[in-house]
Order: structure tokens, then sequence, then C-alpha cells
């Protein structure tokens, strides 16, 4: 017996998830009478996550739908920026790089190297912070509160992203980008057994983490950090504009 069939649109912001055979964006669908809409579209390999709404027959709908022969379904992108609760994340194990970054222009960003992936949907959920990964299969995890995958495979693309997605209020230089702490001015004195020789004698601005203890000064590096930051800035700005 051939089963009904109904149809998915998806928007074009949505289309990087599909298969290659279906990324003109139009999917025909069997229906079984079980299977709801949320289903059917994580199925297709879209985390809901990435759906900023659902429309069946140019009415509203919720994942929870089911559909029916003859349905015509949307699938729409979340929209930019997302509105959020709180700007706070948890990053998963391989976004190491986009971490210390997310930190380094003031964003809220929990981040550790041997957190699997049940204890990552615990904290994002004990700790109301959004998870950011580039795993689908645990956006898809019923039990996690909010998530969002990442996009683009250079820290830089990633920064951007997100920064785009959410627009977070930006507080450069004012975190640890090791612990995620808060930085604090110090005086020289207090941390000059700390320096290596050279920085002594060059640098007298000092912050130090009020958490790890570690201390920063503008060295060297400095100018590829300051233009991560104007970069970052431009990112979460334009959105919002």
């Amino acid at each position: 017996m051939v089963r009904p069939e109904a149809e998915v649109q998806f928007g074009a912001g949505l289309r990087m998830f599909l298969a290659p055979r279906h990324r003109g964006g139009m999917v025909r669908v069997a229906c079984d009478g079980v299977s709801s809409l949320g289903h059917v579209v994580e199925s297709l390999g879209v985390p809901l996550t990435e759906v900023g709404g659902l429309a069946v027959n140019d009415a509203p709908v919720t994942p929870g739908y089911r559909l029916a022969g003859g349905d015509s379904a949307v699938a729409r992108a979340v929209d930019r920026p997302q509105p959020l609760p709180t700007a706070r994340f948890i990053l998963d194990v391989h976004l190491g790089t986009l971490a210390r970054r997310l930190r380094l222009v003031g964003v809220d960003t929990a981040y550790a190297n041997d957190l699997d992936d049940d204890v990552l949907i615990e904290r994002a959920n004990a700790e109301r912070r959004v998870l950011l990964t580039q795993d689908r299969g645990l956006l898809r995890r019923h039990r996690l509160w909010l998530g969002a995958y990442v996009r683009g495979a250079r820290p830089d693309d990633q920064l951007r992203d997100v920064l785009g997605r959410f627009s977070p209020p930006l507080a450069p230089w004012t975190r640890c980008t090791a612990c995620n702490g808060l930085l604090a001015p110090t005086r020289k004195a207090d941390v000059e057994a700390l320096l290596p020789p050279g920085t002594r004698r060059t640098y007298q601005a000092f912050t130090r983490c009020t958490a790890c203890g570690k201390v920063y000064w503008r060295g060297a590096h400095s100018g590829r950090l300051e233009d991560i930051v104007a970069s970052a800035v431009r990112a979460a700005v334009g959105p919002r504009s």
C-alpha cells in the first residue's frame, strides 16, 4: 500500500543540514500517522534548535504536529539576533579555541576539554547556559534546555557566527581566557615574582584573574588579539543595527 505524502519546505538557512539531494529545500515525505513534524525535520538532518518556526498549510504549528497526506509544511531558520534569557554559554570539547575567543571579548563561557555529553547537558541545564556544538546528535538530546549549532570550520568564522546569532553584550579584556574568571587590575609589585625578566623590564600595567591567579599584560601578541576583538565588536553590533 502506498502511503500518503506531505511536503516540507526548508528555509535557506537550514538547507546546509540536508542531504545533498534535498538541498533545493523541498522534501517529500511519507506520512505514517505517528511521526511528529519535529521528528521528520530532525530525521532529515536539521536540529530543532536551528528551527525558528514551523507552519503547515500556512498555519503555525508545534513540533508535535502529525503530518497528513497533502500537507504542505514550512520550516524556517531562527531569527538573528536570537533573543536569550541570559547570554551565557558552554562549549563542547571540540571548540576550545572558540571558547578562548569568546572569553577574550568578555562573554561568559564555560569550557573544559574533558566533559562528556551527559555532563555538558547537565551543566547547561543547571547553569542556564546555551550549549554550543557542531554535534547535531548532541543538539537532538531532548533533555537539553537550549543549544545551538556553530557554523564554520575556522575559529574566526565560528566567532562571527555565534556573535551574529546571539549578539551578546561584549566586555573585551575582562575575562580570563584560561578559566573564564573575571580580571582585575593589579600592582606590578604584587605579581613581579611571576613575570618573565623581559616582561618585568618592559611592561607596567597588569591584570590578574580573580579565580585562577593568571597574570595578563599587553605584550607582543596584543596586536593580533586586538584585531580579533575589533572583528568581534563589528560582528556583534551588526545584527543589532
